[in-house]
């Protein structure tokens, strides 16, 4: 696919590295954002683009504002609007940006590479931070080649030789990406070569679909292992018209479509709610693979079985239930991380288990 440019030509030198801002009425955060980027203290070449979608507030007057300052210290901006009565939802404004920019390198302040994090408040999502933050490599990726890239977050931008792997084996895990999307970093031909965001509008997790779409040409993911970025968590935030179940419903499809689909039977770890919801949405194929559910609670294991009374079939499925020593790998493990005190973390520690193939998280 053509990489679209900035009209008018190249600008000379080339840049280097874009910056891409999506905005909808965030006069309350803006100001401190494009000064994250006014203090930057990379010495190559980088621009702004920001795409202002229908905003109602005082969005435009501050980045008016910030492109005379940056413009000043030599960085171009580039600012494009939804003039419309109504937004056009965040992929919608990160596509725009990308597609009036000209930078070789993407990088997302709202590849793949992340960064480590701290979150405003410092309370909030604090299960979630400290698990983006606290993942190994191996827990992010296995195959491996080699590129250079950079990363921009809120301190600084960092240029670095990474390690470019095939593909991660957490993102199962959580309600997104195992590298949140704010710190992504890619080259502007990987970006066209994935396909842009989806453009769905509100209640899309556009940032997730591009991910999986990402993993499945073949992307990599690395994490910079410092915190470079402050993100910022509030009520307004895109992020909350996400349904739940949207998200969970797109993470079982890939699921299936990345593991299950190579497993000719499976154990699901977890007899309780999740454990069931899971059985529950999976293929009428998928679940015929579901071998039994296992778990440590002596009255599920007692017992014994679990029904599917909402199948079809006569008789009804039963699923055995049974003592996770007794069960057999591969599992798909649907126990939530840090929330037992460590006792189910040890457990799954005595059984020399990989993650990657003898196990997936979906948590």
């Amino acid at each position: 696919m053509a990489e679209p440019g900035r009209a008018g030509g190249s600008p000379e030198p080339p840049v280097q590295v874009s910056i891409i801002v999506p905005v909808h009425n965030s006069e309350c955060w803006l100001d401190e954002c494009l000064k994250s980027v006014w203090e930057q203290d990379f010495k190559g070449t980088m621009e702004l683009s920001i795409f202002n979608d229908a905003s109602k507030d005082g969005s435009a007057e501050i980045i008016e504002k910030w492109k005379i300052k940056l413009e000043e210290i030599g960085v171009s901006v580039i600012v494009g609007n939804n003039d419309s009565s109504q937004p056009r939802g965040v992929g919608f404004a990160k596509n725009q940006a990308v597609i009036q920019s000209s930078g070789t390198y993407l990088c997302f302040l709202d590849s793949i590479i992340g960064c480590q994090v701290r979150r405003e408040p410092v309370d909030s999502t604090e299960r979630y931070t400290r698990w983006i933050n606290n993942l190994t490599q191996e827990q992010l990726l296995t195959q491996e080649g080699d590129t250079y890239l950079c990363i921009c977050g809120l301190l600084n931008i960092v240029v670095v030789h990474v390690t470019w792997f095939d593909w991660a084996v957490r993102v199962f895990t959580s309600h997104g990406p195992t590298v949140i999307m704010p710190t992504w970093f890619c080259s502007r031909e990987w970006f066209f070569h994935v396909g842009r965001f989806d453009e769905g509008g509100k209640g899309v997790p556009e940032d997730l679909l591009f991910f999986y779409e990402h993993l499945w040409k073949g992307g990599g993911v690395f994490r910079v292992n410092r915190c470079l970025l402050l993100y910022r968590y509030h009520p307004q935030a895109a992020t909350h018209s996400v349904l739940e179940e949207t998200i969970w419903n797109h993470r079982v499809r890939f699921l299936e479509d990345r593991v299950l689909s190579s497993w000719t039977s499976f154990t699901i770890w977890n007899a309780g709610k999740q454990g069931k919801k899971l059985y529950r949405s999976l293929s009428p194929a998928n679940q015929k693979k579901v071998t039994a559910f296992c778990d440590v609670d002596k009255k599920k294991i007692t017992k014994g079985f679990y029904t599917y009374e909402e199948s079809e079939e006569r008789p009804k499925p039963k699923i055995p239930v049974c003592h996770f020593r007794d069960a057999s790998p591969p599992f798909v493990i649907c126990v939530k991380l840090d929330l037992t005190g460590g006792a189910f973390e040890t457990n799954l520690d005595t059984l020399n288990l990989k993650e990657g193939m003898d196990y997936y998280h979906f948590n």
